[in-house]
C-alpha cells in the first residue's frame, strides 16, 4: 500500500497530530519544548483551528520520531505532497543500496541471510537461505512473507524445535509495527492474520520468555536426523531518506554452535 492510500487511516492532519502525540507519550507541552513551537500553536493544530505549514509537519514528526511512511500519510492529510519517495530497489537511484545489500548477503555465505521489508516480505537473499528453506521444506516456498512461512503448520515450523518461543519473538516485530502505525493499517491487519494461524496465539502467551541461560533467542530446525541451532541479527540501513530505504532489514543467520557451521561450511563446498 503507497503513501496515497494510506491516507485513509486519518479524516484529517489534527487526528493524525493527536494519534502520534498521544502514541509517542508527550504532552503539548513537553512537544512545545522540543520542537520550539508554542504549546498554543500545537493546541491549535489538534483541535483543526490553525493549519500547519509543510515544514512544520517533517519538523514535527523528526521530533515525535514518526516513520517515514507515516510522515508522508500526515502530509497527504494536511493536504501537501508527500515528502519521502517509495522507490523499487530495481530503480536506477536506488544501485548503490541494492549493491550494499548485495555485498552483504554475499558476506554472510556460507550462513544464511535474507533481506525483508517491514512486514518481513522476502525482498533479496543470499544462497545459503535459499538451500535452508528448500531443505526444509523439500521446494519453493508457497508464500513471501517470511513471517507466515515460518509460524503456517504446512512450513517451516514443524521443523522448528522451540517454534513457541520463536513465533512469540516474531509477533513482537509485528506487534511493533502495528503500534507504530496508524489505525486500519497492513501491519495492523498482518498481526490478525498471524494471530489466526492454529496455535500461535496460544504459543505468545506460554512462550518462555525468561531467557536467561543464552544471550540471544536460538532457533533450533531439526530435520532427518540433523539439528542446526542458530541465532540471528537485524540490520537496517542508516539515515534513510526514502521509505523503503527506512523500512529495510537484513536478518543474518549465525551458528551457536561448531556442528551447526561445519554443517553449513559442508552445504557450499
Amino acid at each position: 500500500m503507497g503513501a496515497a492510500a494510506s491516507g485513509q487511516y486519518f479524516s484529517d492532519y489534527a487526528a493524525a497530530m493527536r494519534y502520534w502525540r498521544g502514541k509517542r507519550g508527550f504532552s503539548q507541552l513537553r512537544l512545545s519544548t522540543e520542537s520550539g513551537i508554542s504549546q498554543r500553536h500545537i493546541s491549535f493544530l489538534e483541535s483543526g483551528r490553525s493549519q500547519p505549514s509543510r515544514e512544520m509537519i517533517l519538523k514535527l514528526g523528526i521530533v515525535l520520531d514518526i516513520p517515514l511512511r507515516e510522515r508522508n500519510v500526515m502530509l497527504l492529510a494536511a493536504g501537501y505532497a508527500p515528502a519521502y519517495q517509495e522507490r523499487n530497489l530495481s530503480d536506477p537511484e536506488m544501485k548503490a543500496v541494492k549493491q550494499a545489500l548485495d555485498f552483504m548477503l554475499q558476506q554472510q555465505a556460507p550462513y544464511p541471510a535474507l533481506v525483508v521489508d517491514r512486514l518481513w516480505n522476502l525482498v533479496m537473499s543470499n544462497g545459503p537461505a535459499g538451500k535452508m528453506i528448500q531443505w526444509l521444506l523439500d521446494g519453493p516456498p508457497a508464500t513471501s512473507n517470511v513471517i507466515k512461512l515460518t509460524l503456517a503448520p504446512d512450513g517451516l515450523r514443524k521443523y522448528i524445535v522451540n517454534w513457541e518461543d520463536v513465533s512469540a519473538d516474531l509477533l513482537q516485530w509485528i506487534q511493533r509495527e502495528a503500534m507504530s502505525d496508524g489505525p486500519g493499517s497492513e501491519a495492523t491487519m498482518l498481526l490478525e492474520e498471524l494471530l489466526a494461524i492454529p496455535g500461535i496465539r496460544a504459543a505468545s502467551k506460554t512462550a518462555n520468555l525468561d531467557r536467561r541461560a543464552l544471550p540471544f533467542l536460538p532457533f533450533t530446525v531439526r530435520k532427518d536426523g540433523v539439528e542446526l541451532n542458530l541465532f540471528t541479527t537485524i540490520t537496517t540501513l542508516g539515515t534513510p531518506h526514502d521509505v523503503t530505504v527506512h523500512e529495510l532489514r537484513m536478518e543474518a543467520f549465525f551458528p551457536a554452535d561448531e556442528a551447526t557451521a561445519e554443517w553449513f561450511r559442508k552445504q557450499s563446498a
